[in-house]
């Protein structure tokens, strides 16, 4: 008697398993994306018009240095969103003007992303057939952005961008009169430091990606 056939044991399960524990770093990529462009979006909803800051009728000299510094706290405080724009605008043409400080920041951007932040904590870093820890990881990569920034022309670059950016802010804010600028209180209140809208906007960020990362790193 011949041997009844033999059925081919199927894998459909092991694969549908190893899918199911597939990276995720894609999706928290995406939301982490998402809700920064999100945050973005809603502090440039609140921008001035930017003829109202050309606008040559409002400048004035200012008579001494606290009259400079007042209307600096209160030009600040009514344009907030594009001094910050101006700000970034110099970074941006300071980086593009310099490609290779553009693609170091940008393989350093990388390197925290894929290799920390969104890389599954059950697929460890391989590197030269060494296997990394987390700890490690982070280690370098904290150790490789501090060369990057102190030790490299990418941090002077930055640094003199920034002050750049931060002179032509505070002297639009010296020279334009602020009388004419009508603060609400909520506004007022609001802006509690130079930075604000940025910080804001990051925390709002960091805050709605946490489940999503927390989860790729479980």
């Amino acid at each position: 008697m011949s041997s009844p056939p033999v059925l081919p044991i199927s894998n459909v399960d092991s694969q549908s398993q190893s899918q199911s524990q597939a990276p995720i770093a894609t999706p928290a990529f995406r939301s982490f994306i998402n809700h920064i462009s999100e945050s973005v979006r809603q502090g440039l909803a609140q921008r001035r018009p930017w003829t109202e800051i050309a606008d040559r009728s409002a400048f004035s000299k200012p008579e001494s240095f606290s009259e400079a510094a007042l209307r600096v706290r209160k030009n600040y405080s009514y344009f907030r969103v594009n001094y910050l724009a101006a700000i970034a605008l110099v970074l941006a043409f300071s980086l593009f003007s310099h490609p290779m400080s553009l693609l170091v920041l940008l393989g350093l951007l990388s390197a925290w992303l894929f290799l920390y932040l969104f890389r599954p904590s059950d697929q460890p870093l391989v590197l030269f057939g060494r296997t990394f820890s987390d700890k490690e990881t982070l280690g370098i990569l904290i150790v490789t952005s501090l060369f990057v920034v102190f030790l490299t022309t990418v941090g002077s670059l930055l640094i003199s961008a920034l002050l750049v950016g931060v002179a032509v802010v505070c002297v639009h804010g010296a020279f334009r009169v602020p009388e004419d600028l009508f603060l609400d209180e909520q506004e007022s209140s609001a802006s509690t430091g130079f930075l604000s809208f940025l910080g804001g906007a990051a925390s709002n960020a960091a805050a709605a990606a946490a489940p999503v990362v927390a989860a790729a790193r479980a």
